[in-house]
């Protein structure tokens, strides 16, 4: 079965990250939103609007044959890092932009939505991310997007202090619903 691109779920953008102890908070990466599909055909990378970037992403398709899944839809950010291991927009763009095979790209994976024929997308995210972490190897250019320790105010902080772009602070209970969402709250500090 061909599976579809899935509308993302989008983040409000809120001055403040959610209190308490209902969610999870992530760095937010400065990169491309992007959504990895393998299925019958094989594998395809998608933009945020589902526009088939597989070729300018060779890599990362290369990485996710990889993983031991018959079918599956991952969303992540797609990125360049710097020196310090930050993500970096405009080397992204550079990237994206330029005629050459690039081959620094990474893709920080942070949600499963679809597993062996199965729409996971009505799961809690927490058992989504449980599952998507088991799926990924350490080290390649698939990351797991690890949820930071700590309250909101201090993934924050410590976001700020590294330089990072913001936080996304989400729900463990969000179910994956396209469109806009106070489900998942998107911090910006740059």
């Amino acid at each position: 079965m061909r599976l579809k691109f899935i509308k993302p779920m989008e983040p409000e953008l809120v001055d403040n990250p959610p209190e308490g102890d209902d969610w999870i908070h992530e760095i937010k990466f400065d990169g491309y939103r992007t959504q990895i599909i393998k299925d019958e055909d094989g594998i395809r990378v998608l933009t945020r609007r589902g526009y088939d970037w597989t070729a300018r992403y060779q890599i990362l398709a290369d990485q996710a044959a990889a993983i031991e899944a018959d079918d599956f839809i991952i969303e992540g950010e797609a990125i360049v890092v710097d020196e310090a291991g930050r993500s970096d927009f405009h080397a992204l763009q550079s990237a994206v932009s330029s005629r050459e095979t690039y081959q620094d790209y990474y893709l920080v994976a942070f949600d499963l939505l679809h597993l062996n024929g199965h729409d996971l997308r009505s799961m809690p995210l927490e058992d989504r991310r449980e599952i998507l972490q088991g799926m990924i190897e350490a080290g390649g250019r698939i990351q797991f997007s690890e949820a930071m320790p700590g309250t909101g105010d201090a993934v924050y902080y410590l976001a700020d202090q590294t330089g990072q772009e913001g936080i996304v602070s989400k729900r463990r209970d969000s179910l994956y619903r396209s469109g806009p969402t106070m489900n998942w709250r998107n911090q910006v500090l740059r």
